[in-house]
């Protein structure tokens, strides 16, 4: 009897415990969940230039996606990216790089879910520009046509390449050569027509972004991604880096972008 009651009595402390650790568990907030981010890569490059920048987000429990940018024009460019935002609950953080600042820059405009794009050496265009017309805003770019290799793909449709004898200098100059030959040799092109196409109404005007600034970029010039990001009221960061500063700087962009999603 005397077992059998201790037993009992043991039980009911056990199931008592228990109850009081759900209720304790219950009683505990909850980690609130990390905004998903959203990684776009540009023109001479794929989403793999992300990879660094992804790892970190990760790790810190942020959903990430990183599309393929078709890169054939900015209007389907920017409706694809559309697209997929619109498969993702809010609050969304835009990650872009290079052209994709422009895809992005269209693609949110609109889109009450994304609360902060994130420029990274990216065109921020106003409504009416292209990227050529930023692009030689200010002098400085080294991405002139006698660096291009043109390759037909269609009637009348042309890919632009960066030849492989200055992608290193002109794209990624702060990499190793090793690592510059790979990026070239994978590198996605875009059709001639993208880079004149004028942007619609920007994302920027409606809600804050940030900026990070590529000092020794040769491709797009230090001094037009300032005026972009001044302009835009964006929150700005700088780094010493060449065009790819998501791939030379990686954990400055991680942290650029984790400000934003901590917005």
């Amino acid at each position: 009897m005397t077992t059998r009651r201790a037993m009992s009595t043991g039980s009911a402390a056990v199931a008592a415990g228990v109850m009081l650790g759900a209720a304790e568990a219950q009683a505990r907030p909850r980690p609130k969940a990390k905004p998903p981010v959203v990684l776009v890569h540009g023109v001479f490059a794929d989403a793999s230039g992300w990879n660094d920048v992804a790892a970190r987000l990760v790790r810190d429990g942020h959903p990430v996606i990183a599309p393929a940018n078709p890169l054939r024009s900015v209007s389907s460019g920017s409706a694809y990216l559309a697209s997929v935002l619109a498969t993702l609950g809010g609050p969304i953080v835009v990650a872009a790089h290079s052209y994709g600042g422009i895809v992005a820059t269209n693609a949110a405009a609109g889109n009450p879910n994304v609360k902060a794009p994130v420029y990274v050496a990216a065109f921020a265009p106003d409504e009416g520009e292209s990227l050529i017309d930023l692009q030689t805003w200010f002098p400085g770019s080294r991405l002139e046509e006698s660096a291009l290799d043109v390759r037909p793909y269609g009637e009348g449709l042309l890919d632009a390449y960066i030849k492989k004898e200055v992608f290193h200098d002109v794209f990624a100059g702060d990499l190793p050569r090793s690592a510059a030959t790979l990026m070239q040799a994978g590198q996605r092109p875009a059709d001639l027509r993208a880079l004149g196409e004028k942007s619609r109404a920007p994302a920027w005007r409606a809600i804050p972004s940030y900026y990070l600034v590529a000092r020794n970029d040769q491709v797009l010039p230090a001094a037009t991604q300032r005026f972009m990001a001044q302009r835009a009221g964006s929150q700005i960061r700088e780094v010493a880096s060449s065009h790819v500063a998501m791939v030379s700087q990686p954990s400055a962009t991680a942290d650029l972008i984790r400000r934003a999603a901590a917005r």
